[in-house]
């Protein structure tokens, strides 16, 4: 390649990026790009990059981006639907009377919230704790699959219909759903109810109960 051929390339590149600026894009991923780095700097990293996130409109009206918590090479993580106000008003997932259920749930299996990681499909509450638009499970969706990429976990545990739903892309009920163990990109996917609805229906506490003793003996078999 002539100096003359090189400068051009440099020239094109200088121009795109400038255009990319000036739509607003400043930041890229890259497949691949900083796999050196340890899942919490990682983490961190994403972090940021969430916060600055405009896909919909829930950013308008938050109190706080609502990101993920736990142990960044957690074995296991659970995945909600979206924060509620507890969880809203203090940036951390599963606060409210549904979070402390879902640490007794932990504990139930040996383990603590500092064993596991948490985090939701929405980052943002949606006012009223109504449930997750589709263009807003669309727009955030992304986020956490980058975050199950940067933790690698052995076992995911989707709380309720939303979570399983969405991670599964199916439209089966819960009801369905929970019990067993499905593929999600060749990791383990439990789906269980929700800690919520637990509150309201005191009977689901059993079949949460025997979908967790399934997973805690995977994690016992898995290295």
């Amino acid at each position: 390649m002539s100096r003359d051929e090189f400068q051009e390339i440099l020239a094109k590149v200088k121009a795109f990026l400038e255009a990319e600026k000036e739509a607003g894009i400043e930041e890229y991923h890259l497949p691949g790009w900083g796999k050196s780095r340890d899942p919490k700097s990682a983490l961190e990293g994403l972090y940021k990059r969430v916060l600055g996130c405009k896909g919909c409109d829930l950013y308008k009206t938050r109190a706080n981006l609502v990101f993920g918590e736990g142990n960044a090479r957690a074995k296991l993580v659970f995945v909600g639907e979206a924060p509620g106000k507890a969880e809203d008003l203090q940036g951390i997932p599963f606060v409210g009377r549904a979070g402390q259920l879902l640490t007794k749930i932990i504990a139930s299996i040996g383990l603590s919230r500092r064993d596991v990681y948490i985090a939701n499909i929405l980052k943002c509450h949606p006012m009223g704790n109504r449930d997750p638009l589709p263009h807003e499970i669309e727009a955030c969706e992304p986020w956490l699959i980058e975050q199950l990429e940067i933790i690698k976990p052995k076992v995911i545990c989707a709380l309720g219909k939303f979570a399983a739903q969405t991670l599964l892309k199916s439209d089966e009920p819960i009801t369905a759903l929970r019990g067993r163990f499905h593929d999600y990109h060749g990791v383990k996917l439990m789906p269980t109810f929700h800690p919520a609805y637990l509150l309201r229906n005191q009977s689901g506490k059993r079949a949460v109960w025997e979908d967790m003793k399934k997973v805690r003996d995977l994690l016992r078999h898995t290295s």
